[in-house]
């Protein structure tokens, strides 16, 4: 008489497990035939960690079934039951040429678009761009942060953070965030010291996934880092984007006035409103006698601005601590002092003229 699954199970009731419980009260028998006298039956433990300590149990249930009337052979397997392989997340391609669009790009859930530009390098752009974004935070806007400037992104430094953004699709991007600034940089999905060789339909389309596949969720303002010149970024978010204005920054000194105005009419020629300037490296004070000495000469951003019926929207002074404190990665703007509360000021100007 062939043995039955009934009798297999309650002698396998008598195999008590370390922790309490028994193979069959803890629903770890799995695939138990009875064929001819031949029985076979999988243990199927939690964990493969657990399983590695269940041979022992293992070969008793087989000892234990081996000796039942009717038994011919047994066979028992031993296997664990563990997660399912998590498939890997889709790889994001960043560059590449861009997309063809219906209509100017902006953002769900942004509500202006501010570009921050200069007519040549070297005159403080990124720091007022990282400053002013943590300035306009402060006064309770919600403010994101793009890095622009696909050659040389300074924003990681600048805001102290790092890190690939993720992306759960391989399409949206989830950018970073810092000081109460939603931030996006090129930077973030390069190597450090890594140089970007891209030609100029890569860094279009590099823009376009920066603007419109990352999820910078309801902002009031998208401050753009722009490159220095009038070049392939700025043509393509003054022509694609809906891009609600522009600041100029330069420094006083002639040699950097010239480039601003190249910068001026190329907004003026793309038809973007220019919403003011910004004159940086305005002056020095002497830390020892208090003075102010004007290093790149006095006035010239102001009477630029006078010239070209545009708000000078502030003037900020060389400061030895503005450079430590965006090379540490916690922009001025963020503490207390008379730096902060002139960034503070250019931000209230933006946000009471409607502009952030």
């Amino acid at each position: 008489m062939s043995v039955t699954t009934k009798e297999i199970r309650s002698a396998l009731e008598r195999l008590a497990l370390p922790d309490g419980g028994t193979l069959v009260s803890r629903d770890m028998i799995r695939a138990l035939t009875v064929e001819d006298g031949a029985v076979r039956f999988v243990i199927e433990a939690p964990s493969p960690q657990i399983a590695g300590q269940m041979e022992p149990l293992r070969r008793a249930a087989e000892a234990t079934v081996a000796a039942l009337p009717g038994v011919e052979t047994v066979s028992v397997v031993l296997t664990a039951h563990g997660p399912a392989p998590k498939a890997p997340a889709p790889s994001l391609k960043v560059g590449g040429h861009p997309k063809p669009q219906v209509g100017p790009l902006k953002p769900s859930g942004v509500n202006r678009i501010l570009a921050i530009a200069s007519g040549k390098g070297g005159v403080g752009k990124s720091t007022v761009s990282a400053n002013l974004a943590v300035a306009l935070a402060r006064q309770g806007r919600k403010v994101g942060l793009l890095d622009a400037d696909i050659y040389g992104p300074s924003q990681p430094r600048m805001m102290g953070v790092s890190g690939r953004p993720a992306s759960p699709d391989g399409t949206i991007i989830e950018p970073l965030h810092a000081h109460g600034v939603t931030i996006m940089s090129i930077g973030f999905m390069v190597e450090e010291g890594k140089a970007v060789v891209w030609r100029g339909p890569m860094l279009m389309g590099a823009l376009q996934q920066m603007l419109g596949q990352v999820n910078w969720g309801e902002l009031d303002v998208l401050i753009v880092d722009l490159p220095p010149g009038t070049g392939d970024v700025q043509l393509t978010l003054c022509t694609k984007a809906e891009l609600s204005g522009a600041i100029v920054v330069s420094t006083p000194q002639d040699v950097a006035l010239i480039d601003a105005r190249k910068a001026l009419d190329m907004f003026n020629t793309l038809k973007t409103p220019v919403l003011g300037l910004i004159e940086n490296m305005s002056f020095f004070t002497c830390p020892d006698c208090g003075s102010s000495h004007h290093i790149f000469g006095h006035g010239g951003v102001a009477d630029e601005a006078r010239d070209l019926g545009l708000p000078l929207l502030g003037a900020l002074p060389i400061d030895l601590d503005t450079r430590l404190a965006g090379d540490n990665g916690t922009p001025i703007a963020a503490g207390e002092g008379a730096m902060a509360d002139a960034y503070a000021k250019i931000a209230a100007g933006l946000v009471e003229g409607g502009m952030a």
